[in-house]
């Protein structure tokens, strides 16, 4: 598979969705199989750096390649080859739709994500 595309209705508006995830203290809460997450700089802008360590003690580097406040949060790998976007619609003032679109440009995703990802995301959120 070269690409990804996953879409889940959060009851949140996309403010508060995009204010978690972008949060590197929040990614091992949804993410499980990421460990520790930080950014060189803060807040975030095109080009901030991502590293997170994954359970095996492997470090992982992303660079925000585009960024719109609510609506759209892209990264890239250090190697430029694996892509990952996330994108909000908002539905109304209190919940919203999050895709989220990851790709190679060559080869096959190595861990795709799964909607059972997302779900914890929206868990964590509609508490």
């Amino acid at each position: 598979m070269r690409e990804n595309r996953l879409t889940i209705k959060i009851n949140k508006s996309a403010k508060e969705v995009y204010a978690f995830y972008i949060n590197p203290k929040n990614t091992p809460l949804w993410v499980k199989t990421i460990v520790y997450e930080e950014t060189n700089q803060w807040p975030i802008g095109i080009g901030t750096i991502y590293k997170n360590k994954n359970k095996e003690g492997k470090w992982t580097e992303y660079q925000v390649v585009a960024l719109k406040e609510n609506e759209l949060y892209e990264l890239v790998s250090k190697d430029g080859n694996y892509h990952v976007r996330y994108t909000h619609h908002p539905i109304n003032e209190h919940s919203s739709e999050l895709e989220y679109y990851e790709w190679v440009d060559k080869g096959e995703l190595e861990e795709p994500f799964t909607l059972e990802i997302l779900k914890v995301l929206k868990q964590l959120l509609e508490k």
